[in-house]
């Protein structure tokens, strides 16, 4: 990083990229928390929207019972009758009168059992008290939890037991009137629907905070911390929203909703603490924290990583530019003059262009000859060695063959003599080809009908410009570690052929297998782009190959699988596109 801030046209880029990835990451941050917050602050209002719809479901259906177990009661003259001995009497009296008035071919009707069965669902369900009034008292009937009945007779109306509120729970009222005289009321049923089995069912809903606050102020808490939520469900009321944000402290603030039954006259309150949902989505919060915090980091990354190689390319120039005037680069086009780090560089390119001026000649000359001597040497190795072999052939062909045989050999070996002290080096495959041939047919000469040559190359690549004379290196090696005298068929394959990215030739013979220590030994100096083995001969193919096509050129030395070895050379077509357009040049 050090790099690039002690330069000043980057040291303020980095500055404002730096404030600027800041502030929009805190922007998008701070962005992305809002709409999770007010995703989470809508969601609990769902919860809660969801909580009122089920109170107020178990109210109507508690009072759709109600208004079936009255219609019940009209029904039937039994009931209506036990009613009656129920209504104003005290324990002894219900009983005395239910005797009177029961009729030995009737069934005796109970109206406690009755409303045990139908509307408290055996002192299971919602209404946990019915009392029946007269205008100054009333009998109570009593369920409890464990569907036991209790009885209480003849309490005045005043009574603690008959007080309405919302802690208790909801209180219905229906009259009693005779089913004979419609007009005339016998008395008032008062139905008491608990509060504590009503919420019961939402209590196990996610709300932090939430109440039912009656129209008389009354206030049963359903989820809370006791006084301090029922001032704020009062502070709620108050206010009249039905929905909003409250503040609860100095940096504190609530979100409340509420609902308001017009059925049943109360409202459902409930609240949601924002520090408090920020707290419990804190894991979410910090991921979304980690991702901003990651991403910003990943940019100033990009930013520290450009400016940072803007910065070393800039140096790497300046530094360059002592090696350019010894000859050792290529010029490049000078920039503008300023006053700063690239006005340097301009001034350093014009001055750099006027010494190539006068290096480009000595030493690109230098090394173009250094080259060719190079390449010549290389082959001069091999010409004399091929000759001295050569008219050891030709002598043991004149010992065995009559004058003809000598003849032939001789001027084949004129011919290609000829052509290998010629004075050009690069030359055509074809033409390289036909000094292999040349090379063979004087094998032929030395081992007639044990030796057998063929070329099968295609013509694509009879074309391609190549060094002289190293084909024939390849085939000596079969006759001097391969070849076997005695044996009636020795072959040698010549193969090529164009792939895709390069064309493929193939030197192959049946003769002796080279050992796997020795071919592994081979392997690993061409994996290297070492010479691959110490014959001068095979040594100078590879060294004079490598040399001509570069990286583009690769040899592989393999054993058949019945006998013989394969020698594979391949030139990749860029190295002889890239040859032929020097050639030109």
């Amino acid at each position: 990083m050090r790099s690039f801030m002690q330069i000043k046209i980057y040291r303020g880029k980095f500055i404002a990229y730096a404030v600027f990835v800041v502030f929009i990451g805190l922007a998008l941050g701070a962005l992305t928390c809002a709409v999770l917050l007010d995703q989470w602050v809508g969601n609990s209002r769902n919860e809660a929207a969801g909580a009122f719809s089920r109170v107020e479901n178990s109210l109507q259906y508690d009072a759709d019972r109600i208004e079936a177990f009255m219609q019940r009661v009209y029904s039937n003259s039994g009931l209506v009758s036990d009613i009656r001995s129920f209504l104003g009497n005290n324990a002894e009296g219900y009983l005395t009168s239910r005797l009177q008035d029961s009729h030995y071919n009737r069934p005796l009707v109970s109206f406690p059992d009755d409303m045990k069965s139908f509307l408290s669902n055996g002192g299971k369900g919602d209404i946990t008290q019915i009392s029946l009034h007269t205008e100054q008292e009333g009998n109570v009937v009593s369920f409890d939890n464990n569907g036991n009945t209790s009885y209480l007779f003849r309490l005045p109306s005043s009574d603690e037991t008959f007080r309405e509120t919302i802690q208790k729970g909801f209180v219905y009222h229906k009259k009693l009137s005779d089913p004979n005289q419609i007009s005339r009321q016998l008395g008032e049923f008062r139905f008491l629907v608990s509060s504590d089995r009503i919420f019961k069912t939402v209590q196990n809903d996610h709300l932090d905070e939430a109440a039912a606050v009656s129209d008389s102020g009354d206030v049963y808490l359903i989820a809370g911390n006791g006084r301090g939520t029922e001032e704020l469900i009062r502070r709620i009321v108050a206010d009249g929203r039905t929905h909003g944000f409250l503040s609860t402290g100095f940096m504190d603030r609530a979100y409340f909703v509420t609902f308001h039954s017009s059925e049943f006259d109360y409202r459902f309150v409930s609240i949601v603490d924002l520090a408090s949902l920020i707290r419990q989505k804190a894991n979410v919060l910090l991921i979304v924290f980690l991702i901003v915090l990651a991403a910003m980091i990943c940019v100033l990354l990009l930013i520290v990583y450009n400016l940072r190689e803007d910065a070393n390319f800039l140096r790497r120039i300046i530094v360059s530019i002592g090696r350019v005037k010894t000859a050792d680069f290529t010029p490049v086009n000078p920039a503008r003059y300023r006053r700063n780090e690239y006005g340097m560089i301009a001034r350093e390119l014009d001055d750099m262009i006027r010494q190539l001026d006068r290096h480009i000649r000595t030493n690109y000359l230098l090394k173009l000859k250094q080259q060719e001597t190079e390449m010549k040497a290389l082959q001069h190795q091999i010409n004399p060695h091929f000759l001295y072999n050569t008219l050891e052939v030709i002598r043991s062909s004149a010992l065995m063959n009559s004058a003809d045989h000598t003849s032939d050999a001789i001027a084949t070996l004129g011919a290609l003599y000829r052509d290998i002290v010629k004075n050009e080096n690069i030359i055509s495959l074809g033409s390289e080809l036909n000094l292999l041939q040349k090379y063979l047919k004087i094998m032929e000469f030395k081992y007639p009908e044990r030796f057998y040559y063929q070329f099968n190359v295609e013509t694509a690549l009879l074309a391609l410009p190549t060094v002289k004379f190293w084909l024939q290196p390849l085939a000596e090696n079969f006759f001097i570690h391969g070849f076997h005298p005695e044996s009636e068929f020795n072959l040698l394959l010549v193969n090529g052929w164009e792939e895709e990215t390069c064309f493929v030739l193939e030197i192959v013979d049946n003769g002796n297998r080279i050992s796997e220590e020795r071919l592994d030994e081979i392997r690993k100096k061409l994996s290297r782009g070492d010479d691959p083995v110490d014959s001068i001969g095979l040594r100078n193919v590879y060294t004079r190959l490598r040399f001509f096509y570069g990286k583009g050129f690769s040899m592989t030395i393999d054993n058949n699988e019945e006998a013989g070895v394969k020698i594979t050379v391949i030139l990749s077509k860029e190295a002889t596109n890239d040859v032929q357009a020097a050639d030109r040049g």
